[in-house]
């Protein structure tokens, strides 16, 4: 699923860079671009990148914010 419409990332995007050491949103934005556009997503990656940091496989469910 898309995370950044802005950027074009995904769930799996963000995941793989998880698992590749990334942890926090502001490695994520370095590493993808995620949030560096109007931010809506940034709550979403972040989700994200807790659940892998967690060690949890199943994705987070996506709730749309009213903008």
């Amino acid at each position: 699923m898309y995370v950044c419409i802005c950027k074009a990332i995904t769930d799996k995007q963000i995941r793989r860079a998880a698992a590749g050491g990334v942890d926090n949103l502001y490695e994520l934005r370095e590493a993808l671009g995620v949030a560096a556009g109007c931010g809506s997503c940034a709550s979403m990656a972040q989700a994200i990148l807790d659940d892998c940091n967690k060690g949890y496989s199943q994705p987070s469910v996506y709730t749309p914010s009213r903008a």
